[in-house]
């Protein structure tokens, strides 16, 4: 894989319905219907809707035979009136079910960590090699059974690892890790090589984006160890929905389309599943349009870890670097209104162009060029490389350097080397500039360079979800990989407001786990299995708990991925039944089956007390 320069990684091809995944087909756009299985014709009706929005796979909940005699129903049906967009049976917890499914259907999900282990109860078993080659063993013996099916009806196959599903013997034996995450993946496919079924593709996701892009990334390495090319499916589980969901998806998929990883995709909202795909179609694009770009002539720094996905060790420049939480910086060079000053979306920094700082800014820092700085109050400047010999004149705390590809020569490089009390904005205009601004950190790391790095990005969007999906996907995969002491985003056009812009650089810091600035909501996009009504539960939780910086809460359908996602949340909200919900404080249920209409006033309660016990 080339960091630098976006090439498709080669996949192979498989057969879903009319609708080819991998090899030289284009990205996959999927979503899943929230409607009872059973209910046919409320099924059919979404399936139209879905089918108009653009969508080239719709996956459907299938919990037992009577749900896979519907789903031969409303696939006949669908066909009927020459919609022949490929169905996909998802299924948890019964192999049985998934026999079933894969002979009516295109597609059949399973998941590893509940198709022939119990399901998830958190208890540690202790399995000495031998007792752990049985388990794998019936493993294989009742796979095998499922492939076979598959192979007679053309049912292609996919292996969706969920990391709030692995099972108590994954977990028993290689924790709660992404390389558990990974070998679940394994175990499967060296049975599908073995029965030589190669209609497969995989996925592996995660709420935490920091869990699922480095999961994804070992199991790329694990394949091309034991030579496979499998096709991958990408997704952010429990992304949540509006901004949030927009953005933390873009930051998570967008992070390994980057790479050239991912074949299929479904943006997870708490919202209808014909609104997820737009937003996916546009997160495609947006990183496929980097194909055959101008080359960008990156050198990788020696014995570097793709994978490890650590912070940059960088010096600290009052609180910028170091061990700090990255800064946002705002741009206000052509800016027309400022940013709240003192609402959540104030920035720490604002940048003010050849304007000087005045009363309205109180307290807030600014940046000026050089030649306008004159030593205000919280105000430093910013050089150009053309400038470079002056730094070292200024008395300023902090000085900021703006430099580019071009500017990373070695003759440069001593310079900056030499300088201190210093911050890098690195700035890009390529087409690819996740790429560009890859290639300038490891050169800075390689010439041992360790000043606090700011990236810089300037947009020209009129549309707010595009400026959101294309920031989060630059701007997160950077922060993902470990680089970066803080971002600055910027709009070319007055069509987004600074509010808007100051928010989603916070957000995208808060999606990658760089810097946690308000609550943080895990919800489920729903499916035929919630138990409740997801999308006006969200509402209610949001508005209710929006206050309380840090938190993070967990809103689950059902309890398939509940606990398991959860176990990240501080709290969790999760349909146990029909009209009933069970609340959670981390993995442990604290009170079960309460009617709907009185849980949330019960979950505010819990975190209430909490929250006075300090």
């Amino acid at each position: 894989m080339d960091l630098f320069n976006y090439n498709r990684r080669k996949s192979s091809t498989v057969k879903i319905g009319n609708v080819p995944l991998g090899g030289e087909n284009p990205i996959r756009i999927q979503t899943m219907t929230d409607t009872s299985t059973r209910d046919i014709a409320a099924s059919m009706e979404q399936i139209r809707r879905i089918t108009a929005s653009g969508a080239d796979y719709i996956r459907l909940t299938t919990q037992g035979t009577i749900e896979v005699e519907a789903l031969r129903n409303i696939r006949a049906g669908l066909h009927a009136e020459g919609n022949y967009t490929p169905l996909v049976a998802d299924i948890h917890f019964n192999p049985n079910v998934a026999d079933a499914a894969a002979a009516v259907t295109d597609k059949i999900r399973i998941n590893p960590g509940n198709f022939t282990d119990n399901a998830r109860t958190f208890k540690h078993i202790d399995y000495d090699d031998a007792s752990y080659a049985e388990e794998i063993k019936k493993l294989e013996t009742r796979f095998k059974q499922l492939l076979q099916i598959c192979k007679k009806h053309g049912t292609a196959l996919r292996i969706g690892v969920n990391h709030g599903s692995l099972s108590d013997r994954i977990m028993s034996r290689y924790g709660d890790t992404p390389e558990g995450i990974v070998e679940s993946c394994m175990e499967f496919l060296r049975v599908c090589r073995k029965e030589e079924f190669n209609n497969v593709t995989i996925s592996i996701k995660a709420s935490n984006t920091v869990i699922m892009v480095k999961s994804v990334r070992l199991l790329i390495k694990a394949m091309e160890r034991e030579q496979m090319d499998y096709p991958l499916h990408l997704g952010v589980t429990e992304a949540g929905e509006g901004e949030d969901g927009r953005i933390k998806s873009a930051v998570g998929i967008g992070a390994l389309l980057a790479d050239g990883i991912g074949d299929t995709i479904r943006v997870s909202l708490s919202e209808p599943p014909e609104d997820e795909v737009p937003v996916a179609r546009k997160l495609a694009e947006y990183i496929n349009n980097r194909a055959g770009h101008p080359h960008i002539n990156g050198k990788e720094l020696p014995g570097y870890d793709h994978c490890a996905m650590e912070r940059r060790k960088s010096i600290a420049v009052k609180e910028i670097g170091g061990d700090n939480p990255p800064v946002v910086i705002y741009s206000a060079e052509n800016a027309t209104v400022m940013p709240d000053m003192t609402g959540a979306t104030c920035p720490d920094y604002i940048y003010l162009g050849k304007q000087r700082p005045t009363a309205k800014l109180g307290e807030v820092k600014s940046i000026t060029d050089s030649d306008e700085y004159r030593g205000d109050k919280n105000n430093y400047p910013l050089y150009t490389i053309k400038q470079i010999e002056k730094i070292g004149k200024s008395d300023a705390e902090i000085r900021f350097l703006e430099i580019t590809l071009g500017d990373t020569d070695e003759t440069t490089l001593k310079k900056i080397a030499a300088l201190s009390d210093t911050v890098l904005i690195l700035r890009s205009t390529h087409i690819n500039p996740v790429g560009e601004m890859r290639s300038m950190v490891h050169a800075l790391a390689t010439a041992g360079i360790k000043h606090p790095v700011v990236f810089a990005r300037r947009y020209n969007e009129t549309d707010k979800e595009e400026f959101e999906i294309k920031s989060g996907a630059d701007m997160g995969t950077l922060l993902l990989d470990g680089f970066g002491d803080g971002i600055e985003i910027s709009n070319g056009t007055h069509a987004i407001s600074a509010d808007d812009i100051t928010a989603t650089a916070y957000t995208i810091l808060q999606a990658a786990r760089r810097r946690i600035s308000k609550t943080e909501y895990i919800s489920c996009p729903g499916c035929g299995r919630t138990q409740f009504e997801l999308q006006k539960r969200v509402a209610e939780i949001k508005a209710a708990t929006k206050h309380l910086v840090g938190i993070k809460i967990g809103i689950m359908g059902c309890i398939v991925n509940g606990p398991g996602e959860m176990a990240d949340a501080d709290y969790g909200y999760v349909g146990a039944a029909r009209g009933r919900i069970s609340l959670y404080k981390g993995k442990e249920c604290i009170e079960k089956n309460i009617p709907e209409e009185d849980a949330v006033k019960r979950l505010l309660e819990f975190i209430e007390q909490d929250r006075k016990k300090g």
